[in-house]
C-alpha cells in the first residue's frame, strides 16, 4: 500500500533507461585558437614518437567511443521516433529518409535502440 505522495509500482511500468558507458576522457585538450587544418590537438608539435603513439592513442580511442555512444543515441532516438504509441510515429521508411540511413540500416537501429531501451545492448532475449 502505497503512503499519499507516494507512486504505486506498477507490473506494467516500464524498466529504468540502460546506463551509457562514458566516453574516454582526454588527457589533453586542444588549444583554443588552433582553427588552422594542420593542427589537431597539438600532435604536430610532438617530437618524441612515443609520446605522439600514446597521446594518439588515447584521442583515437576518445572519438571512437564518443562515435559508438552517438550512434547508441541514434539507435534510442530512431526507436522513439518509430513507437507505434506514438500519434506521430514515423515508418522505416520516413525514418530511413530522414536520417539518410537505406531502410535495412534504419530496420535494424530500430531494433538496437529498442534493446537499449529494454536494457539489452547485446541482444540478448
Amino acid at each position: 500500500m502505497t503512503q499519499p505522495g507516494e507512486r504505486a509500482e506498477s507490473a506494467t511500468s516500464r524498466p529504468t533507461r540502460p546506463r551509457f558507458r562514458k566516453p574516454a576522457s582526454l588527457t589533453f585538450e586542444p588549444p583554443m585558437a588552433a582553427v588552422d587544418a594542420e593542427h589537431f590537438f597539438g600532435l604536430e608539435s610532438v617530437t618524441d614518437p612515443g609520446e605522439l603513439l600514446e597521446r594518439s592513442t588515447d584521442l583515437a580511442v576518445a572519438f571512437r567511443d564518443a562515435a559508438e555512444r552517438a550512434v547508441e543515441y541514434q539507435a534510442v532516438a530512431a526507436a522513439r521516433l518509430t513507437d507505434p504509441r506514438r500519434f506521430d510515429r514515423l515508418t522505416e521508411t520516413q525514418l530511413a529518409e530522414l536520417a539518410g540511413w537505406g531502410e535495412d540500416y534504419a530496420r535494424r537501429m530500430v531494433e538496437f535502440g529498442r534493446r537499449l531501451e529494454r536494457g539489452d545492448p547485446a541482444g540478448e532475449e
